[in-house]
């Protein structure tokens, strides 16, 4: 009967493990020709979805939603799949109408220059129609009265969190109107920015009770995207 070496010449790699005449059958078996994991271990050159670390500590990027376009390089949590699957939809099932928006874009007059421009220009070069009060809102016109028509008219709301929104939203200026019209609808994606959820919770656990995107997640630009294809018909 064939005697173990590994007292004497130890099994630390595969090919030590293989060379023993009572063990080499079995780690044979078990590692691949070159010290791998044999079937175990997927191919590197194996196609698989990009993947990043979330907040949570794990691996996140691996879901597509049902609306995405073949071809589409943008990859999602499931738990963002999940929240925009009603609103996508509803976008589907709205009856069309004339000079509908495809968003509208609720944000705090602090960002108007900065984070919420951003926005509206990543959105607008990606095709995607928006509401914004900084050119649709006309100089002497009633600004609640055109946030109203602005609603009345767009297929999805988001709502652009910063420090500053959460800042307006306590002191009940006109970002908290149009928070409330938004929530009323039920469609609607908050969109975290240089913030957290918690904070927004603190102010408004409405709508901390919404899920949606962040850009602690993803790039304004990763955000865009995902926006427009929750829109695209």
């Amino acid at each position: 009967m064939a005697r173990c070496t590994a007292p004497v010449h130890g099994h630390r790699t595969a090919s030590g493990a293989a060379n023993c005449p009572a063990c080499g059958g079995r780690y044979g078996r078990s590692y691949g020709g070159y010290g791998g994991y044999g079937s175990h271990t997927p191919s590197p050159y194996s196609p698989s979805p990009p993947r990043s670390i979330g907040s949570s500590g794990g691996l996140s990027r691996s879901a597509k939603p049902r609306w995405s376009k073949p071809g589409s390089s943008v990859w999602y949590t499931p738990a963002e799949v999940q929240a925009l699957t009603p609103i996508r939809r509803s976008v589907e099932t709205r009856t069309p109408a004339p000079d509908i928006r495809d968003v509208f874009l609720c944000h705090a007059w602090d960002d108007r220059g900065g984070a919420a421009k951003e926005l509206h220009d990543l959105l607008e070069a990606r095709g995607v129609s928006v509401w914004f009060s900084e050119k649709d809102v006309l100089l002497g016109s009633s600004l609640l009265r055109e946030i109203d028509k602005g609603l009345a008219k767009s297929r999805v709301g988001i709502v652009l969190v910063t420090p500053s929104f959460l800042s307006r939203v306590r002191g009940e200026g006109i970002a908290d109107k149009e928070l409330s019209a938004l929530l009323a609808r039920d469609l609607l994606v908050p969109i975290v920015h240089n913030t957290t959820y918690e904070a927004l919770r603190d102010v408004s656990p409405l709508l901390g009770s919404r899920s949606g995107l962040s850009t602690a997640e993803d790039p304004m630009d990763d955000v865009a995207a995902k926006l427009a294809e929750l829109v695209a018909l």
